[in-house]
């Protein structure tokens, strides 16, 4: 312990002598700035970064329910816990996610239920899937929606995208509410029972709010039939939104051909809507996750399809943009999410402050050079007065010899200044000039005697 205080003791004196210790203890203070700020900048960073998400998803056993118990499975396998917030489907999700009172982060939202909602707080990490519309029905063909006119049509919980979708197409086909057109808002608890027992005439279901077994229940159940969009074409230039999909005949059970036919449908797309306050190191995990649970070949969708920026109502998410274009940033494809997040908080900091800081240190020791020589020159400024009252003055011994002792105490004083040693060019370029005003004096003395 005592040679290593020797070592330093060694090391400042040598630094001292070189630059001086006022320089030295001025670079130790920027240190001990930078330093202090860094670690605040971190703590602040590092109490932001989220170990835990809530996505507001949809009804027990809808596809919008299973898709974020996929993902919470997904996330917590790098340690951040992903919490399901019930809902009643996409426009309560969207609501939900645009009231900043409701903890929040992220939701499946149907695309073309906006409305009245304002969405400038929230941001799309992309389309995950579409969102099929089926309308199951008993009795004779239907050709249009406009036949059910007149009808007891099931239509989908308010706050659903399926209640959204269902009125929108209804309306096309001048079907309005409070008509002779019965639209039922609240859920069955079994549908296919209503349907059997003739207590409703058809049901619009999507994903988003009733179970995937209660569809397949639907589709295999004698004397209920599942519409044709024969018009599918006119309704995705008609709904912008909408997408043209083919059920392949036996698609769905090969053994007893169902469906007995192709059966067009018409879908919008769900997306991952996020608050824009989500934190950037969240956004790629979703995405895989997106890519995960979303990525591969189904009856409607090529492998790879989905997640993509197929998006039209909401600003899409700069971290997506990149994602999409280059895929993961290094740190998270060669570290764990923790410390790849850790190392990308830690640069976030650094960067714009060495940014800052590089310039100012470089011009640390010209600002105390500058420093210094505000120290000289008060010396040459007395030196110039009295150069200038020694040879404005003719043969006044006296005044000569009072410069001459002026100068000898300039040149005191000068002594009594710690210049340090990377600056001793000026000290001693000051005591040269001060010799060579007090040796043309003595000339001018000598010559003055001569004569």
């Amino acid at each position: 312990m005592t040679e290593l205080k020797t070592s330093l003791k060694k090391i400042w004196a040598k630094l001292a002598a070189i630059y001086g210790s006022s320089i030295i203890l001025f670079m130790f203070l920027m240190l001990g700035f930078i330093a202090i700020i860094c670690l605040a900048v971190f703590l602040f960073f590092n109490s932001a970064a989220p170990t835990s998400l809530t996505i507001t998803a949809g009804d027990e056993g809808s596809v919008y329910q299973k898709n974020a118990l996929k993902y919470k499975a997904i996330l917590a396998k790098q340690g951040v816990k992903l919490n399901i917030l019930a809902s009643n489907g996409s426009i309560d999700n969207l609501s939900k996610l645009a009231d900043k009172r409701i903890n929040v982060d992220i939701g499946f939202v149907q695309s073309g239920v906006v409305g009245s909602i304002k969405t400038d707080k929230l941001m799309s990490l992309g389309s995950i899937a579409y969102q099929p519309m089926m309308i199951f029905y008993r009795g004779e063909n239907k050709n249009l929606i406009a036949d059910f006119a007149g009808e007891r049509l099931n239509i989908g919980e308010l706050g659903s995208g399926t209640h959204s979708l269902a009125l929108n197409m209804l309306k096309e086909n001048g079907i309005l509410p409070g008509g002779s057109t019965k639209l039922i808002e609240k859920p069955s608890l079994n549908p296919v029972d209503d349907l059997l027992q003739d207590k409703i005439d058809a049901i619009f279901v999507m994903g988003d709010s009733v179970s995937t077994q209660l569809i397949k229940n639907l589709v295999k159940t004698p004397g209920i039939n599942i519409f044709n969009f024969d018009q599918a074409d006119g309704y995705t230039r008609r709904i912008k939104y909408l997408h043209k999909l083919v059920l392949p005949k036996g698609s769905i059970d090969l053994g007893k051909n169902i469906p007995v036919n192709d059966l067009n449908l018409v879908a919008p797309t769900v997306e991952l809507i996020a608050r824009d306050t989500l934190h950037p190191a969240l956004s790629d995990l979703l995405l895989d996750a997106a890519n995960e649970v979303h990525g591969s070949a189904t009856l409607f969708v090529k492998s790879g399809e989905f997640p993509n920026l197929t998006t039209q109502e909401y600003r899409v998410s700069p971290d997506a943009t990149r994602y999409y274009k280059s895929g993961k940033s290094f740190l998270y494809r060669d570290f764990p999410f923790w410390m790849a997040s850790f190392i990308n908080r830690m640069l976030v900091v650094l960067v714009p402050l060495l940014l800052i800081l590089i310039p100012v240190i470089k011009l640390a020791p010209s600002i105390y050079r500058w420093k210094i020589q505000l120290s000289i020159y008060p010396f040459y400024r007395a030196l110039l007065e009295l150069e200038k009252d020694a040879f404005g003055t003719t043969n006044d011994v006296d005044k000569r010899q009072e410069i001459m002792n002026n100068l000898d105490q300039l040149e005191e004083k000068l002594s009594n200044i710690k210049i340090p040693a990377a600056f001793a060019d000026m000290f001693y370029g000051l005591r040269g000039h001060i010799n060579f005003v007090r040796t043309r004096l003595l000339a001018e003395q000598i010559s003055d005697a001569t004569e």
